[in-house]
């Protein structure tokens, strides 16, 4: 389903494309093949944690502006789990969740869409991830 479309686009910064990756000391995962990411998201399903799943584009300008604000709130709430997808690589999955633009934030608990923000809205996405966290 989108792993050949990741393999023929190729996977950067990743030591491999079938394992998740933390830029520098994030800790936020970036997944690049459709059943890597489903096997993390059926065990995080699992859990009570609230996973945020940021949906972008490499071309998208207001997805590298939020990119440093990510970052920053994974640092601030590590009992939240981030994540980031891109929708050029794993289209299934943004279909799946039925992403039309970028950048867009779905915050799941459980496997269960609570919530989400879309376009680089930095306030709206930290009062939903507060709301939701607990």
């Amino acid at each position: 389903m989108g792993s050949a479309l990741s393999s023929l686009l190729g996977s950067s910064g990743s030591p491999s494309e079938d394992s998740p990756s933390s830029s520098e000391s994030s800790r936020v995962s970036t997944f690049h093949s459709a059943p890597t990411w489903q096997l993390h998201f059926n065990s995080v399903k699992e859990t009570p944690t609230l996973m945020v799943i940021d949906f972008s584009a490499s071309w998208c300008g207001p997805c590298k502006f939020m990119e440093p604000f990510l970052k920053e709130m994974a640092a601030k709430f590590t009992e939240v789990e981030f994540v980031k997808l891109d929708v050029d690589e794993l289209p299934d999955v943004a279909q799946e969740f039925g992403v039309q633009a970028m950048p867009t934030f779905v915050l799941v608990k459980q496997g269960k869409e609570v919530d989400r923000v879309v376009g680089a809205q930095k306030n709206e996405l930290e009062k939903k991830v507060e709301k939701n966290k607990g």
